[in-house]
């Protein structure tokens, strides 16, 4: 959604990235997601992702729900929109699910920072104002499994609270540390966290808690096969019926230091739609069955994803 932004001219800069639209150029975020529905998504995410003190400051706590109400709404307006038969059109999936967006609560790629004790107070929010227009919950860019846990102690603790008649089901994403790209997609290196905590850790902590899916995203692409393999192998051991996705970022190697609210990251040229579409069979072959895109991965990638790949029950 945020490149998708500021690729189309939207309101967009640090440290409030994709956020800024929600109150500057709110139809810019309903249109991106409407234009991913008819490329063929069948999940589109809330855009509450930038939504939270690392990007917003002290404003969270003031404007903080209503603006992750809106981007609710929005992505809510976009399904419905989609569903009237005169936009029914392209490859628009019958049915389109929308999820939850619960982002890193401390900032992206920061475990560092992680304080759980202070975690529920920036959850709520965006728990109460995304619960009655979305069909899952995503918890994403997970750096650390204590951050993944706590996020999935938070959603139970609400959904008993508000006493829903069924649990939405929880998909958890980790991204990866890809700072040795070489290594890993050689298969050599262990996948890890950028935490330093195993997959292999990260997934058998996740399927102790019965997750629903467990994906890995906001990494560059070359090293999310051997996250899968390891989850894969693992998984095939029991009777656990849980799905595994991936959905990659275009960014260049990281070669800085700043923080991922104080810069925007460059976009690789060989992420092209088809380029990462030759990813995504791979990734499938390897047992992801939900693949999609995180940041840099616009609209035709979608669609070329939506358009070859092959649907999996």
């Amino acid at each position: 959604m945020g490149r998708e932004l500021e690729r189309r001219g939207a309101p967009f800069r640090q440290p409030e990235w994709s956020a800024l639209a929600l109150s500057l150029a709110p139809t810019s975020v309903r249109d991106i997601h409407l234009d991913y529905i008819k490329a063929g998504a069948a999940v589109i995410t809330v855009n509450s992702y930038a939504v939270t003190p690392y990007h917003l400051g002290d404003k969270f706590f003031t404007e903080g729900e209503q603006l992750i109400k809106t981007a609710a709404k929005l992505a809510f307006e976009a399904v419905q929109i989609s569903n009237k038969p005169a936009s029914n059109e392209h490859n628009s999936p019958a049915t389109v699910q929308i999820a939850g967006c619960l982002p890193p609560l401390f900032g992206s790629y920061r475990p560092d920072l992680f304080d759980a004790k202070a975690a529920s107070a920036i959850a709520r929010p965006l728990l109460s104002a995304q619960v009655d227009y979305t069909d899952i919950w995503l918890v994403e860019t997970q750096s650390s499994i204590i951050e993944a846990s706590t996020w999935h102690k938070l959603i139970t603790e609400f959904t008993a609270a508000q006493k829903e008649t069924a649990q939405k089901p929880i998909w958890i994403a980790f991204t990866l540390d890809d700072g040795q790209l070489d290594i890993l997609a050689d298969g050599i290196s262990t996948p890890m966290l950028r935490s330093g905590d195993s997959v292999a850790e990260a997934v058998q902590a996740m399927m102790a808690l019965n997750v629903d899916a467990i994906l890995f995203n906001c990494s560059q692409p070359e090293v999310m096969d051997s996250a899968l393999q390891v989850a894969k192998e693992i998984i095939d051991k029991t009777s656990n019926p849980l799905q595994l996705g991936v959905y990659a970022n275009a960014f260049v190697s990281k070669q800085t230091h700043k923080q991922a609210n104080a810069q925007l990251r460059q976009i690789r040229e060989d992420t092209t739609p088809e380029n990462y579409l030759t990813w995504a069979k791979l990734w499938q072959a390897s047992g992801a069955t939900i693949i999609g895109g995180c940041c840099g991965i616009g609209v035709e990638h979608i669609a070329q994803l939506a358009q070859h790949l092959t649907a999996r029950s």
